[in-house]
């Protein structure tokens, strides 16, 4: 395999664990308005469940969400940088 599509390759398994990763987080959200909902209504077995989920899940999945965000944007902001100084030489 060359270096090329190996990086395509990896490129691309990163691409869909994150976009996995940011359907579970939507999931965690919306699972936990209906959580307080149900609470409201008396039922408040599933706000028991996401407070057991929260620390050893959901923090890690929004921590992953934030971080690969911030390193995507730096990411093309370095790019765009060094296209920039390129074009001036």
């Amino acid at each position: 395999m060359t270096k090329e599509k190996l990086q395509t390759r990896i490129k691309r398994i990163i691409d869909n664990f994150l976009l996995i990763n940011l359907f579970v987080v939507i999931f965690f959200a919306i699972f936990f308005i209906f959580a307080v909902i149900m609470e409201f209504n008396g039922v408040s077995s599933l706000l028991n469940i996401f407070q057991k989920l929260w620390n050893p899940l959901v923090v890690p999945l929004i921590t992953i969400l934030i971080v690969s965000s911030l390193l995507n944007g730096i990411n093309s902001w370095l790019r765009r940088k060094l296209l920039s100084q390129e074009e001036d030489i």
